[in-house]
């Protein structure tokens, strides 16, 4: 079949699929020739797959291996000393300038020697104390938020040991990877020859000149020498996950996670498929492909045109949508 055909059928489909014909009260009056959608499942005929290219396949059985290959860059732990140090004075500045406006409202209701003006111009200083406030958090967030995300006791325990020089700070690049499935449990750090156990504290959220995913990792009383800048190989270990490998193509990402459409005989008419959405989780990059938990290796899960359908899913839900404002 010619790709003008097939070009020619799918916009076919897509007509059909954005103006649906409402069922009767039985739920079976006059369906769709072409194919008909929920807004979870897509049902189509065996010529419409053929069309679209649908390609569905078993995915096979697999283990994540328990160790992944890094690099590993230490960090200069001075500028986080300077990021919670301008946390710090920003906090107490935002705080001060909150005292003098409450201070010169009692003036001001009471008239006791508070102009409007001197009012206006605290409530001036107010806001920008807070903008630097939203800032400097935003920026420890972005340089470190593995540390953003802990407990303010245990962020405090960590930072005075990272003072004092007791627990050197690691970024770990996965080169070429730009996700992350499973965290790793530890992290073994190689310096020269001698390994080095680290505690993986979480995913960092600033890229560096690798433009890859990088890791947080915490290394306590490491080998003396071991300084910032240093690049140092690091074996990321996980324990082993049981899954199936799907191919990039099946995968599709939302608001609510990882999913693919499996395909799923309907029995309301001969030769007519259902293709409904399955909820994965992504445990670990396999190659050109994700090792995935949620689906099992018998089911009939979409390994091409996954997209099309999730186009199609989409047509109707703006169609639904169109139907609702009229």
């Amino acid at each position: 079949m010619s790709t003008y055909i097939k070009r020619v059928l799918l916009m076919a489909l897509l007509i059909a699929m954005t103006h649906p014909v409402s069922a009767g009260p039985d739920g079976d009056d006059d369906k769709p020739a072409g194919a008909s959608q929920t807004s979870d499942m897509t049902m189509l005929t065996a010529e419409q797959r053929h069309a679209l290219g649908i390609i569905v396949g078993h995915p096979p059985a697999a283990q994540i291996p328990d160790r992944i290959d890094s690099l590993g860059l230490v960090l200069d732990t001075t500028m986080l000393v300077a990021d919670v140090g301008d946390m710090s004075a920003v906090g107490a500045a935002e705080r001060s300038t909150k005292a003098e406006v409450t201070r010169l409202q009692g003036l001001y209701g009471d008239g006791a020697g508070a102009s409007l003006k001197m009012l206006e111009a605290a409530k001036a200083e107010e806001a920008k104390a807070a903008a630097q406030t939203r800032f400097s958090l935003a920026r420890f967030n972005q340089h470190w938020g593995p540390l953003a995300r802990m407990s303010p006791a245990e962020r405090q325990k960590l930072l005075a040991a990272v003072a004092r020089g007791q627990i050197l700070l690691l970024r770990a690049d996965l080169p070429g990877r730009h996700s992350l499935g499973s965290m790793p449990d530890i992290a073994q750090v190689d310096v020269d020859g001698i390994h080095v156990s680290g505690r993986v504290l979480g995913v960092m959220q600033q890229t560096d000149e690798t433009q890859s995913v990088g890791l947080l990792v915490g290394v306590a009383n490491a080998p003396a020498g071991l300084s910032p800048g240093a690049r140092v190989p690091i074996a990321l270990m996980m324990a082993k996950h049981s899954g199936v490998l799907l191919p990039r193509e099946a995968l599709l990402y939302d608001e609510h996670g990882a999913y693919v459409f499996e395909q799923v005989a309907d029995k309301s008419g001969p030769g007519r498929t259902r293709y409904a959405r399955h909820d994965v989780k992504l445990l670990q990059r396999q190659g050109d492909g994700w090792l995935v938990s949620g689906v099992d290796n018998d089911d009939d899960v979409v390994f091409e045109g996954a997209g099309v359908l999730w186009s199609l899913q989409g047509a109707g839900a703006r169609a639904a949508d169109d139907d609702d404002n009229d």
